[in-house]
């Protein structure tokens, strides 16, 4: 396990070296007896974050090391620039409790450390001093390697990564942002920010289901976590964007933005029916989903003349089925909505054409029957009205007819025929008998004088 964890630490300081193209190959440095491996170059590395410095070294047969001691100084070190003690925590404020040995056994000879929480002022040159017990004089010796590693701190470039599982509408999912480095030292700060689709500010997300983890790999390398629980709504969340903020001490940040792209699972609309005209019966099947849904028909399993059309419109799949079918008894027609969340189907209803004209013309003849009644009943008045206007003139005609009878003037027109025209025969009043009086065949000789025609 040691091992693996050291590898991975190495891996993470030879990507990050190799920004500035310097060499990651360890040499050996020796002066006699005493011999130390680090790293020939320049080891990079990011605020915020960790530096392994890789170390081994070998002494004499006859010397035991018993401490290790690593100061940062550019020439001769002193005791003030200690950073890192063994026996001892007399080190520099700014250091303590942020060096620690990747293997605390000083006798299997590793002197490896990890700096965590770096800033830019741990850059420089770190130099390594062992002290054992020298059996030749019977004492405890030290000895310090004049070779030195040299550590860079750049600024903080590298992201926390945000894991976002599949989200679909209606279903609670967890997301996951985990902060760049595998470091023991101070735990971050996580902060989850949101913002809508149409470009809103950023708001803090307060109201989820917020966790934060810290993974220990070893005693030197742990993983730092946060986790959020969202309720995905499609409306609100899909194309919003969901950010990830990470602080480290020396408020050192970084943080990393995502898309958030929701599923919608399959759903039939109400729309959805199926109509029979003769012997041809038409359904329409619409279903809205995302991705974008595939609409089948388990009816055309047994059937081989039938025309299918299908639309796209947003996130709506509307499938046309034409099909012969002459025996529309005990006939079920189902259409079923499939994508890669989920699918669903739905019995259609089956309207036949015929029921739906008789519903479309009842309309009409209601109307024609109104109508026709209203004609009616403007006519009768009017034949009323005409009758009592026209019955005083009946008789002013008839006296008139008289008249030009005792005249001997024959109009074109006779009573008689006038009077065959009437529906009805009307008694006669005291003015018509005195106009029927003159129709006596024995009138005075004053009349007939009056009567001749002149010579």
């Amino acid at each position: 396990m040691f091992v693996l964890i050291c590898s991975t630490l190495l891996l993470f300081i030879r990507d990050s070296s190799a920004q500035t193209g310097a060499s990651l190959e360890r040499r050996n440095f020796c002066q006699g007896d005493f011999c130390i491996s680090l790293i020939d170059g320049e080891i990079t590395a990011e605020a915020g974050l960790c530096v392994v410095i890789p170390c081994s070294f070998t002494t004499r047969p006859v010397f035991k090391p018993r401490s290790l001691i690593w100061f940062k100084c550019e020439n001769k070190c002193s005791a003030s620039n200690m950073i890192f003690n063994s026996d001892s925590s007399k080190v520099q404020s700014a250091f303590r409790g942020r060096v620690s040995l990747l293997q605390p056994d000083v006798s299997k000879r590793d002197c490896s450390i990890i700096i965590n929480d770096l800033t830019a002022s741990d850059s420089g040159s770190y130099q390594l001093r062992v002290m054992g017990w020298q059996f030749l004089t019977g004492s405890e010796d030290g000895y310090t390697f004049s070779s030195t590693a040299t550590v860079s701190v750049k600024e903080l470039i590298q992201k926390p990564t945000v894991m976002v599982p599949p989200l679909t509408e209606g279903w609670q999912s967890t997301l996951t942002c985990t902060a760049p480095g595998l470091c023991s030292g101070s735990a971050p700060e996580f902060t989850w920010m949101w913002r809508g689709g149409g470009g809103e500010k950023d708001s803090h997300i307060t109201g989820n289901i917020i966790d934060f983890a810290i993974e220990s790999l070893n005693a030197v390398s742990q993983r730092h976590s946060s986790t959020i629980t969202l309720n995905p709504s499609f409306t609100q969340h899909h194309n919003s964007e969901i950010t990830c903020k990470v602080n480290f001490v020396n408020n050192i940040t970084t943080e990393e933005t995502v898309t958030l792209k929701l599923n919608l699972y399959p759903k039939i609309l109400n729309s959805s029916k199926c109509e029979v005209q003769s012997d041809v019966l038409t359904c329409v099947c619409a279903s809205e989903g995302l991705p974008l849904p595939t609409i089948k028909w388990p009816l055309l399993e047994n059937h081989t003349q039938y025309s299918v059309t299908t639309t796209v419109t947003g996130t709506t799949v509307t499938s046309t089925l034409n099909l012969m079918l002459k025996d529309q008894s005990n006939t079920v027609v189902e259409c079923v909505s499939s994508s890669e969340v989920g699918d669903v189907k739905k019995s259609l209803t089956m309207i036949t054409s015929e029921r739906r004209e008789d519903q479309h013309c009842l309309i009409p003849w209601v109307v024609v029957a109104a109508v026709s009644l209203s004609v009616n009943v403007v006519l009768i008045i009017s034949l009323t009205f005409l009758w009592y206007v026209a019955t005083p003139s009946f008789y002013a005609l008839k006296a008139l007819f008289m008249h030009w009878k005792l005249l001997d003037i024959s109009p074109h027109v006779t009573f008689s025929s006038f009077q065959r025209n009437k529906r009805k025969a009307v008694k006669p009043n005291q003015e018509d008998t005195t106009y029927m009086s003159l129709k006596k065949r024995d009138q005075s000789a004053e009349y007939d004088v009056i009567g001749q025609p002149l010579n």
